[in-house]
């Protein structure tokens, strides 16, 4: 059920600073609450225990560190940082089922983006700034294995992370189940299918989903799909980059929305 906190203050709390974090414990906690990082700094040449284990932790989650002299930890703070700072990126995460319920009770057909494996931070800030404009209630990411939400993602989506909900799942295979059972439609955009995207309809309940450029939608994924489409081609092209190709998606889905009002 969703809290009392409208979304409005929720988004407003996004606001905040990056929180500065710094020791090795400190911030293998972070890491495993499922906080985002900007940036973290990591002394070289550090092999204690601690720091073999913490490295060993961001690789398991996928967050990247800049090894620095300690002179650049001692700059950033006075106090023992143990070799380690980090910057917690100012996003708050929201829970699907509670923006799913919010977009029902709101009388509207939800409209929903799933993101499966897109890594570039770019792409995911472009995708954003496009989902934001086009009304979309919800980014779904993959809480391993997607983009950082870090500052060059909030550079690039020029400022539609603080206004969109982004819903980070364990599992996405889950979700979608969860998402049918509410009665969305699954539409998956992929160059395999044979239905193109304008003969597939956008006006029900829907989560669109899509896929990275190396390796496209997972196959536990596309087995739920109620619908693949694709994007025609005319020319020698074979494929549009994936932030461009998320942008057509999403406005052949408003433009048939539109028609229906």
């Amino acid at each position: 059920m969703p809290n009392n906190r409208t979304f409005a203050a929720m988004k407003k709390d996004r606001l905040q600073k990056s929180l500065e974090i710094f020791g090795l414990q400190a911030v293998m906690d972070a890491v495993r609450e499922g906080k985002e990082f900007d940036k973290i700094f990591m002394e070289k040449g550090v092999n204690t225990g601690l720091a073999m284990e913490l490295r060993a932790l961001l690789k398991e989650h996928n967050i990247m560190f800049k090894a620095v002299p300690v002179e650049k930890l001692n700059r950033l703070t006075h106090k023992e940082h143990q070799g380690v700072f980090a910057f917690v990126s100012p996003v708050n995460f929201f829970s699907l089922g509670d923006v799913l319920m919010q977009t029902f009770e709101e009388g509207k057909a939800p409209l929903f983006l799933m993101l499966d494996r897109i890594t570039d931070v770019r792409n995911f800030g472009a995708i954003t700034r496009t989902a934001e404009a086009c009304g979309v209630n919800a980014i779904i990411l993959p809480k391993i294995g997607g983009a950082q939400l870090n500052s060059d993602a909030m550079k690039t989506s020029t400022g539609a992370l603080m206004h969109i909900p982004i819903c980070r799942e364990q599992n996405l295979h889950h979700s979608l189940k969860y998402l049918k059972k509410s009665g969305l439609k699954i539409i998956a955009c992929t160059e395999k299918a044979d239905t193109d995207l304008y003969e597939v309809p956008f006006t029900d309940p829907v989560v669109i989903v899509m896929g990275s450029e190396e390796d496209g939608i997972s196959e536990d994924i596309l087995e739920l799909a109620d619908a693949n489409t694709r994007i025609p081609m005319f020319g020698k092209t074979e494929s549009l980059n994936v932030s461009v190709a998320t942008a057509v998606i999403l406005y052949e889905a408003i433009r048939q929305r539109q028609l229906e009002v």
